[in-house]
């Protein structure tokens, strides 16, 4: 899932302090997971909002609302209706759904309230981590299932460099927690499934064209069957 976290809240105040009406907009899906975008999350931030806001000026906020998905325009067009008097609209979701707004609600700045991190799974109960780069390559098959372009540190393609100790990456100290290298999670993942041999493979420099080095990437579903 993506992940977001929450701007500072001292960001947040700067960008909509220009506006009288603003309209709160959360998320249920990916960003709602991590607890920074579903409908708990836009509620806190109408409530922190209006209490920086109380001395200084009059900020109407109106009753949060939530989008299943803010990234397709299908779940906005027809399911949406802005409130009249709307100025500006806060929203708690991606990048991809900050910008899908934009382009639904033209005229109206759409502000987010999030940063949008990484692709991440939820391993344990609160703790999101980053698992995949969207790199557009794939190389799961070959490394057991354990990505090297997100999960280490210097994205090797072959590994692991000198920097690692006992299992852990060199980073651990800067990080003040250990991480995981993710060239020695790979070859322990290789031994179980008896396939080691997958680590003599020597990859060739990557081509990061798929991964957005050529540019905003774009796929087109080919109807009924992808083959």
């Amino acid at each position: 899932m993506i992940v977001g976290e929450h701007k500072p809240i001292e960001e947040i105040i700067e960008s909509v302090k220009a506006y009288n009406n603003v309209l709160v907009v959360g998320c249920q899906t990916c960003v709602a997971v991590s607890l920074t975008g579903g409908d708990r999350a836009a509620r806190l931030m109408t409530e922190a909002l209006s209490h920086a806001f109380k001395d200084s000026k009059t900020l109407h906020l109106f009753e949060n609302s939530m989008l299943e998905r803010q990234c397709e325009k299908d779940w906005i067009e027809p399911f949406f209706d802005l409130p009249e008097g709307v100025e500006a609209i806060l929203s708690l979701a991606c990048g991809a759904g900050v910008q899908t707004m934009a382009d639904v609600f033209k005229g109206i700045p759409v502000l987010p309230g999030l940063n949008t991190t990484f692709i991440g799974a939820l391993d344990e109960s609160g703790v999101l981590n980053e698992k995949c780069a969207g790199c557009g390559d794939c190389l799961l098959g070959l490394t057991g299932g354990i990505c090297p372009i997100a999960r280490c540190a210097k994205k090797l393609l072959n590994g692991p460099c000198g920097g690692s100790s006992k299992g852990k990456c060199e980073i651990s100290i800067s990080m003040g927690r250990d991480v995981e290298c993710a060239w020695h999670l790979i070859v322990e993942r290789l031994k179980e499934l008896g396939k080691l041999d997958n680590y003599e493979k020597i990859s060739e420099t990557k081509n990061w064209t798929p991964g957005g080095a050529g540019g905003p990437r774009q796929l087109i579903h080919p109807g009924e069957t992808p083959f």
